[in-house]
């Protein structure tokens, strides 16, 4: 999309909200779509069964103080997303099933990639979460879902991510680590989230009205992953599957919701060592290739749970979060990851749609992924974390987010934030990185 399109939209994002009055016009702040009802056709369409919807979120990040360079700069990158949801019954006479499809595209630069960041070793998390497999447009979901015994059993089938239904977790905050299934952020060359997709199939049972059990078998072939790849729809590639399986619990807690995910993943393909030959020595020393496994795995856990609410609106209040994975110390850089925070909804009468979030998470890299850069910094001869070919090594990476969200409209959110990093990379001779970020979300 031209540069000066986006900044046409940018521009009508955040520019005076017309007064309106009523909700299908266009611009009015309790519509959920800027461009309103169009004359009610959006209205009898879903009534049809046909939900269109066009979505944006872009986000800015600009490197305050830190950080790999301290030259100051600010960058942009965004999303726009284009969708259709179909209500197959409604259309088709299809009973309890439904059709998904969603078409992405992103666009611009990471504050994180070069002023955060070293770029010899790049970093674990991103100061601009939407930044991130390829400016590139995408198929991005394409799937059917059909219900059964009464929406007991519950299958979907098509291309999707695995952030979608395993280890979910909303995307309000703009640092990465904070934003959607974190699973994928930490083994993302196996488990492709949100805007990428695959082969998949998912199975949910419902267990009761609080609890399921799910499982998913997604195609790994990391072809899909390259830009010019965005719509494609063979196999070819495909190096094996990856089978989470997930049970979800929902309970009311005092009449407040909570959401509860225990869950595990498999990886039937290869997967490389991060230290060791196949005769079991160090390869950055022997020379030899990297041994290979037969396999991946790791396990996540999460939890959501509000604790107050207003005695007048139940949505405004406090709600606690935190999320954990664990990961195959043999093959993956990341061994282990925890984060925790807090949301407050409507923190003001006056502003009773707002909402304030503050979290920290902290990265853990692999001992053995550590001993590997350090020898390869041995077997090179290298000790000067200046020289150009130097490896730095990692470690642990912290980092912090606190954002106000400032609900402008039905239709637009706009969130700006200041992150704080500690080790961005995990490496502890980059300097301890303060950003300043705005995210803006809207439907048109």
């Amino acid at each position: 999309m031209p540069v000066n399109v986006r900044h046409l939209a940018l521009a009508a994002l955040l520019g005076p909200l017309p007064f309106t009055t009523s909700a299908g016009e266009l611009f009015a702040k309790d519509s959920p779509w800027m461009l309103g009802d169009w004359g009610g056709t959006r209205t009898e369409l879903l009534e049809k069964g046909y939900d269109f919807t066009l979505g944006y979120t872009g986000e800015m990040g600009s490197n305050l103080h830190g950080g790999y360079s301290h030259d100051r700069a600010a960058r942009y990158s965004d999303q726009f997303t284009l969708g259709a949801h179909m209500d197959l019954e409604k259309i088709l006479g299809w009973q309890a099933a439904e059709f998904q499809l969603t078409v992405t595209e992103r666009h611009g630069d990471n504050i994180s990639n070069d002023r955060i960041n070293d770029p010899r070793v790049g970093g674990f998390t991103s100061a601009q979460e939407v930044w991130g497999r390829g400016e590139t447009w995408r198929l991005t979901q394409m799937w059917v879902k059909q219900k059964y015994f009464d929406g007991a059993l519950d299958v979907k089938v098509g291309r999707f991510g695995e952030g979608e239904d395993f280890n979910s977790f909303p995307c309000d905050f703009q640092n990465l680590a904070f934003c959607g299934s974190q699973v994928g952020n930490w083994v993302g060359g196996i488990w492709y989230n949100w805007p990428v997709s695959q082969w998949a199939l998912r199975v949910r049972y419902n267990l009761n009205d609080q609890l399921y059990a799910q499982v998913g078998v997604f195609e790994q072939n990391p072809s899909n992953l390259e830009s010019g790849n965005g719509f494609k729809l063979s196999a070819s590639g495909t190096q094996g599957a990856v089978m989470p399986v997930e049970l979800v619990w929902s309970p009311q807690v005092f009449g407040l919701k909570g959401e509860y995910r225990a869950g595990y993943y498999y990886s039937n393909a290869k997967a490389q060592d991060v230290l060791k030959d196949r005769n079991g020595q160090p390869a950055a020393i022997s020379g030899a290739a990297y041994r290979s496994s037969s396999s991946k795995h790791g396990l996540w856990l999460g939890a959501q749970q509000q604790v107050t609410a207003q005695a007048s609106d139940q949505s405004r209040g406090l709600s606690l979060f935190a999320n954990a994975t664990v990961h195959d110390k043999k093959t993956n850089a990341i061994d282990n990851y925890v984060q925790a925070g807090l949301l407050y909804k409507g923190p003001f009468d006056a502003r009773a749609k707002d909402d304030i979030g503050f979290a920290l998470a902290r990265v853990h890299v692999n001992p053995g992924y550590r001993k590997n850069a350090r020898l390869i910094n041995q077997a090179a001869g290298l000790d000067d974390y200046d020289n150009p070919g130097y490896l730095p090594v990692q470690d642990t990476e912290y980092s912090a987010e606190l954002y106000y969200g400032i609900h402008l409209a039905d239709w637009l959110t706009v969130r700006p934030n200041l992150q704080y990093i500690r080790h961005p990379g995990g490496v502890s001779r980059v300097d301890d990185a303060l950003i300043g970020g705005l995210k803006i979300q809207s439907s048109f």
